[in-house]
C-alpha cells in the first residue's frame, strides 16, 4: 500500500471517529409484510460513507457485510441512500430482475451516463432486448474470427517494440496497447496516426470523466473534459458513418453500421454512436485490467508462468487461432482466478423502480442499489481461502464455483450479461499467449500492489515488475491466422 494511500485511511478514520454515525433502518417495511428492515448508517454529515469508499471500496464494503450482512445501506454525498448487496444469493436477485423491480439504465445513469448515454448497459428491459438482439450480431463466430484477424498482429508489432527491463510498467505498456488495439479493432484501420492518438485521448478522456467527484463543465475539470471527450467522439462516428454503411469493413464500427436482427432490425445513426462510445469502454478498461493482474499474478506465482508457457510452446504457433482458445486449459484457469480475486468490474448498479425485497429485506421505491460481485468473490463463506491466487479451484476436481451459479460472476448475469465476454477472453488469451512466447518475468519481492478505483481495481503504479525478453521466441514456426 502506498504511503499516500495510507495516509488517506488514516484521515479518513479519523474523520469517522469524530463523527460517528448510529446503526438505523433505512425503512420501515409496509405493515404485515413480513419483511425486514436493511440495516446501515449515515456516515460522516454531507459525505456520508463517501470518502472511504473512494480510498478503498473493498475494504469498506467487507466491514459492512461482517456488520450488517448481505444487504445493508450506507450514506453516501449529500445524504443519498445506497443499498449495497453482498454474496451469491443477493446479486442474482437483483441480476435476474424477475420483477422487473429494478431499472440499470436508472442506476447507471448517475455514474456515468452523461458519457455514456444510451450504451447498451445503460437501457431496459424490452428496449435493452431489442438493442441486444442487433448487437450480438457483431460478436457471432465469423466476426470474433474477423476481429482475432486484427487483433493478433497488432499485438506482434506492439510487443516487438516493448522496451523490457527492471521496473517495466506493464499495466501502462498494457494499457497503450489495448487503447490502441480497441482503436483499430473497433474504429478500422484508416485511422492516420494524428487521428488515432486524438481520438484515444478524447476516449480516455471519457472514462475519466466517469470516474470524477466534482461533476461540473467548468474550466479544464475531470467532468468538462470527459464531456469535451464525448463530443469529438460523437463527430468522428457521425462523419464517418455513411461511408462505413456503404463498405465491407469487418471492424466493430462498419458491422455495427450494417448489423442487423434475424428480424431485420437495424439501429439508428444515434444508436450506433452510443453503442461505439460503451463498447470502447467496456471491451478497454477491463481487458486490461484482466491482463495486467494475469501478468503480476504469473510474476509472482513462476511455477503457474512456466505451466502457461509450455502449453503455449506445445501448441507451436506464435498467434492463436479462434479454436487455439481451447487447448490451453492451465491458461483458462489462470483467467477465471485473476478474474475472481481482481474482478475488471467490482460495482454494479441499479435503481429500484417501485417497493420491492432481495432476501427478505424491504427496499423502497427510489433506492441505488450498488451490487458487489468482487466482494462476493473474496468471501470466505463461499471460496475457501479467497485470498489466495489458487487457479486449481477451477479444476475439474475441484469447481469451488459450483457452491453457486453465481459465486464467481465478473462478467454480470442476468439480462445484462456481459455481451462482449467471449471477446474479451479472446483478446486477452491472444495478448498472454504472444507475451508467453517472447517474455520471462517476475514481481520483485519486495512489492506490495496498491490499488486504484475507476472502472474496475487497476495498479496505481503503473505495475512495475521485472521483465526480459526469451531468446527461444523463434522456436516457434510461424503460421498463417486464422487457419
Amino acid at each position: 500500500m502506498s504511503s499516500t494511500k495510507k495516509s488517506l485511511q488514516v484521515k479518513v478514520g479519523q474523520l469517522s471517529a469524530k463523527y460517528p454515525s448510529p446503526t438505523q433502518p433505512l425503512a420501515e417495511p409496509p405493515a404485515g409484510s413480513g419483511l425486514k428492515p436493511v440495516m446501515g448508517d449515515q456516515g460522516m454529515p454531507l459525505l456520508g460513507h463517501t470518502l472511504e469508499s473512494l480510498v478503498d471500496p473493498l475494504a469498506v464494503t467487507m466491514k459492512r457485510f461482517e456488520k450488517y450482512g448481505p444487504v445493508s445501506w450506507s450514506g453516501s454525498v449529500a445524504g443519498m441512500k445506497i443499498v449495497t448487496l453482498v454474496g451469491p444469493e443477493a446479486i442474482e436477485a437483483a441480476w435476474m430482475n424477475r420483477d422487473k423491480a429494478f431499472s440499470s439504465e436508472q442506476g447507471w445513469e448517475p455514474m456515468i451516463g452523461p458519457f455514456f448515454h444510451r450504451g447498451i448497459m445503460l437501457l431496459d428491459f424490452d428496449e435493452h432486448m431489442h438493442h441486444r438482439r442487433i448487437l450480438q450480431q457483431a460478436f457471432t463466430r465469423p466476426r470474433l474470427l474477423a476481429y482475432l484477424d486484427m487483433i493478433n498482429p497488432h499485438i506482434a508489432s506492439t510487443l516487438s517494440g516493448w522496451q523490457v527491463g527492471q521496473g517495466f510498467r506493464m499495466y501502462s505498456e498494457t494499457k497503450d496497447m489495448l487503447l490502441s488495439l480497441a482503436t483499430e479493432v473497433f474504429m478500422g484501420g484508416t485511422l492516420n496516426p494524428g487521428e488515432s492518438a486524438e481520438l484515444e485521448d478524447a476516449f480516455e478522456a471519457a472514462v475519466r470523466g466517469g470516474q470524477a467527484i466534482i461533476r461540473k463543465d467548468v474550466g479544464k475539470w475531470t467532468w468538462a473534459r470527459g464531456l469535451r471527450g464525448r463530443e469529438r467522439l460523437q463527430e468522428y462516428f457521425r462523419t464517418e458513418m455513411a461511408g462505413r454503411r456503404a463498405g465491407e469493413g469487418n471492424d466493430l464500427f462498419s458491422v455495427l453500421c450494417r448489423a442487423e436482427s434475424d428480424e431485420g432490425q437495424t439501429f439508428s445513426d444515434e444508436d450506433i454512436v452510443n453503442h461505439m462510445i460503451f463498447a470502447m469502454m467496456a471491451a478497454h478498461d477491463t481487458s486490461t485490467i484482466a491482463l495486467s493482474m494475469m501478468t503480476y499474478f504469473l510474476g509472482r506465482n513462476p511455477e503457474w508462468q512456466e505451466r502457461l508457457r509450455a502449453e503455449s510452446l506445445a501448441l507451436g504457433k506464435p498467434m492463436l487461432d479462434y479454436d487455439d482458445l481451447d487447448a490451453l486449459p492451465s491458461m483458462d484457469l489462470a483467467f477465471k482466478e485473476t478474474l475472481r480475486i481482481n474482478a475488471p468490474v467490482g460495482m454494479l448498479f441499479r435503481k429500484a423502480l417501485r417497493d420491492t425485497e432481495i432476501l427478505g429485506y424491504h427496499i423502497p421505491a427510489g433506492t441505488e442499489v450498488m451490487i458487489h460481485p468482487w466482494a462476493s468473490m473474496l468471501r470466505e463463506e463461499w471460496w475457501p481461502n479467497p485470498q489466495k491466487w489458487d487457479p486449481e479451484r477451477f479444476s475439474p476436481e475441484r469447481r469451488e464455483d459450483k457452491v453457486h451459479r453465481f459465486a464467481w460472476a465478473p462478467f454480470g448475469g442476468g439480462a445484462h450479461k456481459c455481451i462482449g465476454l467471449y471477446f474479451g477472453g479472446m483478446e486477452v488469451k491472444a495478448a498472454l499467449h504472444q507475451m508467453l512466447l517472447r517474455f520471462e518475468w517476475s514481481v520483485p519481492s519486495d512489492y506490495r500492489l496498491s490499488l486504484t478505483y475507476g472502472t474496475g481495481p487497476a495498479p496505481a503504479d503503473g505495475l512495475p515488475i521485472d521483465m526480459r525478453r526469451r531468446a527461444t521466441v523463434d522456436d516457434v514456426s510461424p503460421v498463417p491466422t486464422g487457419s
